[in-house]
């Protein structure tokens, strides 16, 4: 399974950004679960969002609840994170991953799969 993630950039404090994630691979199934996570410089990488395939289950960081919406295009294999009103302290390289399991995770170490990242610079 591999993961290419894109989207990120510079932009500035209260802007928008959409990320995207593209999953390919003959064993990735439209059912695993997938998420978002991101590591600021100097931190451990922290989980953000996480939604399973139905929708009916997703998760936030409290930092990013109410900002950031995670959904999924099933067709294209796409995991999407909507990041609105963008702060500094979002800055951070961002990774989509996913793993063989229906129930989203907020754990790292329950994902298999990691994209290589997508770098998000919000400055104030």
């Amino acid at each position: 399974v591999q993961l290419q993630a894109s989207g990120g950039g510079l932009v500035q404090a209260g802007d928008s950004l959409r990320l995207s994630c593209v999953a390919s691979g003959r064993t990735f199934a439209s059912k695993w679960n997938m998420g978002w996570f991101h590591q600021a410089p100097g931190k451990e990488r922290e989980f953000v969002a996480a939604r399973d395939w139905t929708g009916h289950a997703t998760y936030y960081a409290p930092s990013v609840k109410d900002r950031f919406t995670i959904s999924r295009d099933h067709a294209k294999n796409t995991v999407h994170l909507q990041m609105n009103s963008l702060k500094p302290e979002d800055t951070a390289v961002y990774y989509c991953a996913t793993t063989p399991t229906i129930v989203p995770d907020r754990n790292i170490q329950g994902y298999n799969y990691w994209g290589q990242g997508t770098l998000v610079t919000v400055s104030s």
